[in-house]
């Protein structure tokens, strides 16, 4: 069986073919999956993506789906996961009402559900308005966003507050190690050169000019969210790709075979890794596979 694994960023398993364009762990395939799937036609039994599809613009998100179905033998199983929006919908409307009822409590997962919406979706730059939310020690409603974000997200959150207090540099630069020093060098070169670039194309484009060439290196670069999904969209979506019968699964149940054994949207206790999720499967029919 070939399984495979798009845009698996730190959740991959030695049994699949891990793909993703920035790798970090061992075996990971580099690749852009923006320029197709790197494997040939029929050739994959699964093809599983989580949390992928929403960065993709809605006519890139077809492509996208239509090279899932390329790669996929007859019978073979697309998995995705993706957030939820129907859940965000949700939960923003009752913390609503709560926040206008004057219940402290709500008025903070209101908030916080605004960030959901929209946040990753209108940022202009890394981290966006979540990034400064998370920064806070103590979190104002810390099991709530806890319970949203999961696992995954104490870990980011945990980085942030780590980078926000910051450590002082050694006094002693040539007792660090050679390594450490040299990366440092080439960061600072690296500063210079960015620094120097814009000077010029300020001078070229002007302030407004050079902000937008930012942004929009920033909107390109894939962070932001592009689209968002629920139950009825992303079913829409793998029809218009010529899958069929897509079924809403749990982050456990899949018509992947030992699926739960590969915990790539659970850890082994079971603790769902991204409990903002929803999940979706479909099968590539045996009648369209020649298509």
């Amino acid at each position: 069986m070939r399984y495979i694994n798009l845009g698996c960023g730190s959740r991959c398993h030695p049994a699949w073919i891990n793909i993703d364009i920035a790798p970090c762990g061992p075996g990971v395939i580099a690749h852009d999956l923006s320029r197709g799937i790197p494997l040939a036609d029929n050739s994959c039994d699964v093809v599983y993506h989580s949390h992928l599809v929403e960065h993709l613009r809605p006519e890139d998100a077809l492509r996208f789906m239509k090279e899932c179905y390329r790669v996929l033998k007859a019978g073979g199983i697309l998995r995705v996961a993706t957030p939820d929006l129907e859940r965000i919908c949700r939960l923003y409307l009752e913390k609503l009402e709560s926040a206008t009822a004057s219940d402290n409590d709500g008025a903070r997962d209101y908030e916080w559900m605004l960030l959901e919406m929209y946040d990753q979706t209108v940022r202009e730059k890394r981290g966006g308005m979540m990034r400064h939310y998370l920064e806070q020690n103590p979190l104002p409603n810390e099991n709530f966003v806890y319970q949203r974000i999961g696992e995954e997200g104490r870990r980011i959150n945990r980085a942030l507050r780590s980078s926000a207090v910051g450590k002082p540099l050694s006094s002693d630069q040539s007792s660090r190690p050679i390594f450490l020093r040299l990366g440092e060098l080439r960061k600072r070169r690296q500063r210079l050169v960015h620094r120097a670039l814009n000077s010029i194309l300020f001078y070229l484009l002007g302030r407004d000019g050079l902000q937008a060439l930012e942004i929009g290196r920033f909107r390109l670069a894939g962070e932001v969210h592009h689209w968002m999904y629920d139950r009825y969209s992303l079913s829409q979506l793998m029809r218009a790709a010529s899958f069929q019968d897509p079924i809403t699964q749990s982050a456990t149940t899949s018509q992947i075979p030992q699926w739960s054994s590969f915990n790539l949207d659970t850890l082994p206790d079971g603790t769902v890794i991204k409990p903002d999720s929803f999940f979706m499967e479909s099968v590539k029919p045996a009648e369209l596979a020649e298509l």
